[in-house]
């Protein structure tokens, strides 16, 4: 449920992420006329619910897309290195509720070595230098870059393709030279990226499944 104060009527739309169901409300609209509305459009709202993809949880034997690559988890409940990643598999030791943390983390540190390495690279091109780095579990972006050159990243950019990692952070890197959209930046950002197009088209299309795992 959001409020938009913009809005003038009740609403209902998918997510952004394609996972679940958004209530828009103006801004003075009481809870009770929304709960109401709810009620009313309930078909609407099973029938749209019945149609997403399903979560795909952190468990043994899910398929997990790394750079584009899927990767079979493995639970090696006897092996005492933590979680590493083999030929198309990825091995998590210890006691099984503790493997979707170590997953988690597993994936989530993959991300930034992978986006801190292209970062600087790019950076270097364009001879700039990057602040932080932080990596989050955003929704609305794929990342995003302050006047004072620190950039976020959603994590979850380790589970697209290789050249979608590589065009979203290509993207950041070019706002340290152009802080905006215009010509310039989309030619800094092409010439820090092979796939810039495709790439664009693939997070249109594509993206909202990634945030259906774990």
């Amino acid at each position: 449920m959001q409020r938009h104060p913009r809005a003038r009527r009740i609403s209902l739309r998918i997510s952004k992420t394609g996972d679940g169901i958004v209530m828009v409300l103006p801004r003075r609209t009481p809870i009770r006329e929304a709960m109401d509305f709810a009620e009313r459009n309930s078909g609407w709202i099973l029938k749209h619910l019945e149609a997403l993809p399903p979560r795909i949880p952190f468990v043994p034997g899910v398929v997990i897309p790394l750079l584009g690559v899927d990767h079979l988890v493995v639970h090696d409940a006897a092996a005492r290195r933590g979680v590493w990643r083999g030929e198309e598999r990825i091995v998590v030791s210890g006691q099984a509720e503790h493997l979707p943390r170590r997953l988690g983390d597993f994936l989530k540190r993959e991300a930034r070595a992978e986006i801190t390495r292209r970062a600087r690279e790019k950076a270097a091109q364009i001879d700039r230098r990057i602040g932080r780095i932080s990596l989050r579990d955003t929704r609305s972006r794929w990342g995003s870059c302050s006047s004072k050159g620190n950039m976020n990243f959603s994590w979850r950019l380790i589970l697209t393709p290789d050249f979608v990692l590589d065009y979203v952070v290509a993207h950041e890197v070019a706002h340290l030279a152009e802080l905006n959209h215009s010509q310039r930046f989309w030619k800094v950002a092409g010439s820090l990226t092979a796939e810039m197009e495709r790439a664009k088209t693939w997070l249109s299309h594509e993206g909202a499944r990634v945030h259906r795992y774990g």
